[in-house]
């Protein structure tokens, strides 16, 4: 079998081969998926390697579900997925399924068990996952060397055994790891009856002849693996034997355009004035305009449905990365659900022009409500966050960040809070894509971004958290919890000094329990956040006894009952005084 893929983005040529050898049945499997169009750039190449282990009774068919499961399943997961979420919740699945069916046996040899080892071609990227003694190596200018290590230990007598495989425990603990694609480089997968009985020059070497620069015909890459088979079978090869060959002839960085929908295509619409119709859509009101963009309530002419258009400003006609980030918004707005976030429209009927219609809620955002109030209680503002806790843990499961939690991209209305605008949000599967469009990394608003941002860091779920907790203590004091201060941080040492005010010496409504669930959510240091947001909303809830009995904290909250109890004795003196000279 043999699969050849060329083309101006990526151009690979593979081979592949697998024989029983000396065995009565094949307990390897192999499987090479090159896909077409929009999932070879959001997924990608991907070669798959497996050896059913032979004393578990169910190997062949561990081997074969691992290989056509994981090649059928990944091309399945969310293209918003970074390649090592999809690759690992896959294979951990797959995992479980074959863990669980060999719970039916009564001894654990006749379980299903299998190594496996897979490369996943993507954008300029190699991305590797490992689990037992299966090998990938790659050449690159001559040199050979082993990517992966194995998963196995020697126990005497020349015997081993597998440490690591899949299915051989509930829990699969996977190599994983990223590397850069070079034209030339040539990456090399084998079963143990290959490489046990090759050494690694006697390879190299047998692969600088049978694999030539000018082996560009899929069929001559086969050939190659049949050749390299047959010398390990000549020197002595008792297992099966299987090897995969793919090699980079050019590593491809996708322009611009291949990334974007065919919706980049359309025109910019024009500015739009109340009355006009576009589409079949009636503008009714401008809602916002900004040097970036327009946003119309406007109506369908055929059910009188109300939804919000958002038009790209003309001042970007021809930014290529504006355009992208712009198409991006509708392309991840449509990819979450749930009841927190505002829901992306598919045009009824179609569109002529650069747009993107979301269902319109009507209600004021966070920021208007606290222009009009200062501050909300804390009953108001628990049931906010809780809420908006919700709305983003579904872009954290797309693995999607929104990089812009603020008052203004907030709707509050009786049916409850809705997070709005995805301009700013990263996808992690887009991310590894690579353009030539220069993407910024900090977009959105300064005062809500973790410091990460600033100090160009590891982003994670935790920055978003970060802007949660700004958010919190807005909404419960009317102020920023570092003051106007953090504005001016730029490096490591300004934030070192920043000063946390607690936000119950503004207000002293605000539970002790409470402010310390806001601190530990605005750490300047990521990994002293919360580890996971779910955590967080239980703290907003329900007391923490680790925050009630903060010292400092207490004290704090006493100098400040302290400091009321002498300004209404100072009041009820001075009416004293007024009394008698009244008298």
């Amino acid at each position: 079998m043999s699969l050849e893929h060329m083309s101006s983005r990526l151009d690979v040529v593979v081979g592949q081969y697998s024989s029983a050898g000396i065995k009565a049945v094949n307990e390897d499997a192999i499987g090479i998926r090159i896909p077409d169009g929009s999932a070879l750039i959001a997924k990608g190449i991907v070669a798959v390697i497996a050896d059913g282990v032979s004393a578990s009774e169910g190997g062949k068919v561990a081997s074969a579900t691992a290989v056509s499961g994981f090649l059928s399943d990944y091309y399945s997961t969310h293209d918003t997925w970074s390649v090592e979420t999809s690759g690992s919740k896959v294979l951990n699945a797959l995992n479980r399924w074959l863990y669980g069916q060999g719970q039916h046996y009564t001894t654990a040899e006749k379980g299903y068990v299998t190594t496996f080892s897979a490369v996943i071609l993507k954008s300029s990227s190699a991305y590797v996952f490992h689990v037992g003694d299966s090998r990938i190596y790659r050449i690159r200018a001559g040199d050979i060397e082993q990517i992966t290590r194995d998963h196995a230990t020697a126990v005497g007598n020349g015997q081993r055994y597998l440490a690591r495989a899949v299915g051989i425990d509930l829990n699969l603990d996977v190599d994983f790891h990223r590397l850069d694609l070079l034209a030339g480089d040539l990456f090399v997968l084998t079963t143990d009856g290959v490489h046990e009985w090759l050494k690694t020059r006697e390879l190299q070497d047998l692969l600088h002849t049978v694999v030539s620069e000018n082996t560009v015909d899929a069929r001559a890459m086969d050939s190659a693996c049949e050749q390299i088979v047959a010398r390990a079978m000549g020197n002595g090869s008792t297992d099966n034997l299987s090897i995969q060959l793919l090699r980079i002839n050019n590593p491809g960085q996708p322009e611009h355009d291949d990334v974007l929908a065919s919706v980049s295509t359309l025109p910019f619409p024009p500015a739009l004035q109340p009355g006009q119709i576009i589409d079949g859509w009636k503008v009714l009101s401008e809602i916002q305009a900004t040097s970036r963009s327009e946003v119309y309530l406007v109506e369908n002419q055929a059910d009188g449905t109300k939804a919000v258009l958002k038009a790209p400003s003309a001042n970007f006609m021809d930014d290529p990365e504006y355009i992208e980030r712009f198409i991006m918004e509708e392309w991840v707005g449509s990819r979450i659900a749930s009841a927190n976030v505002v829901k992306v429209i598919k045009p009824p009927q179609g569109r002529k022009f650069l747009y993107y219609l979301t269902e319109y809620v009507s209600g004021p955002t966070l920021g208007q409500l606290l222009r009009e109030r200062t501050r909300l209680s804390v009953v108001d503002a628990q049931n906010i966050i809780i809420q908006a806790i919700s709305g983003l843990r579904a872009f954290h499961r797309r693995d999607v960040l929104h990089q812009d939690i603020k008052p203004d991209n907030m709707i509050y209305s009786d049916k409850g809070v809705r997070i709005i605008d995805f301009g700013s949000c990263h996808v992690a599967g887009v991310g590894e894509i690579k353009t030539r469009i220069s993407r910024q990394k900090t977009l959105g608003t300064r005062d809500y971004c973790a410091p990460e941002y600033l100090l160009n860091t590891t982003i994670s779920a935790k920055s978003d958290q970060f802007s949660l907790g700004v958010l919190l203590y807005e909404l419960l004091t009317g102020k920023h919890p570092f003051g106007a201060t953090y504005h001016k941080c730029v490096e490591e040492k300004d934030f070192a000094r920043l000063h946390y005010t607690p936000s119950y010496k503004l207000n002293p409504l605000v539970p002790v329990w409470l402010d310390g669930a806001i601190r530990r959510a605005l750490s300047i240091d990521p990994e002293k956040r919360y580890p996971a947001l779910s955590e967080f909303a239980q703290d907003i809830q329900r007391p923490n006894p680790a925050y009630e009995s903060d010292r400092q904290v207490m004290a704090d909250r006493f100098n400040s009952v302290r400091f009321w109890k002498v300004v209404a004795g100072v009041l009820l003196l001075a009416n004293l005084l007024t009394w008698l000279i009244v008298l």
